[in-house]
């Protein structure tokens, strides 16, 4: 963490972001009574942790599996030229995709490490017939295709959270 953000967040504000982390649909009042703080000063921690970019966004964790989006795949994308212009259009592309999850430049190996979502093996095809076979710059491409999902939990462990 920033060391001058980290410095700027006190036990209260730690106990905010957990208690976010694990149900960002807690009430304001609900909130405020499990960190032991008064309504308004809730409001106005989170407010601000937000406007410090702290806390990016608020989203609700889907089903894949319930919503006919079945398949996983975690990707290895090499490209041939690694310039920066090559690197930032190959990325602008791949993020503009509903499906790609994720998508993470990474050192050394490939130059991109994609999670995608996609309903089933011919949505995949379709995907990477657009957005990789059609690029002359993507040299190789490894793709992993998840069997079983034994842990998704996207937050940090924050220091002091439950204290």
């Amino acid at each position: 963490m920033n060391e001058s953000i980290n410095d700027a967040l006190d036990a209260t504000d730690l106990r905010l972001l957990d208690l976010l982390q694990q149900d960002c649909s807690l009430s304001n009042q609900a909130l405020a009574e499990r960190v032991h703080v008064s309504p308004a000063t809730c409001l106005r921690r989170v407010k601000r942790l937000t406007e410090l970019g702290i806390i990016e966004r608020r989203v609700a964790l889907l089903s894949p599996d319930k919503l006919g989006a079945g398949l996983s795949a975690i990707v290895e994308i090499t490209l041939d030229r690694q310039g920066t212009e090559h690197l930032a259009a190959f990325e602008a592309r791949v993020i503009a995709e509903s499906a790609v999850q994720q998508c993470w430049r990474v050192s050394p190996g490939p130059d991109f490490v994609l999670v995608v979502q996609v309903a089933d093996m011919a949505a995949y095809h379709a995907l990477t017939q657009a957005l990789f076979t059609q690029d002359a710059n993507v040299r190789n491409i490894k793709a992993f295709f998840g069997v079983h999902r034994a842990k998704f939990e996207p937050r940090l462990s924050l220091p002091l959270a439950g204290g």
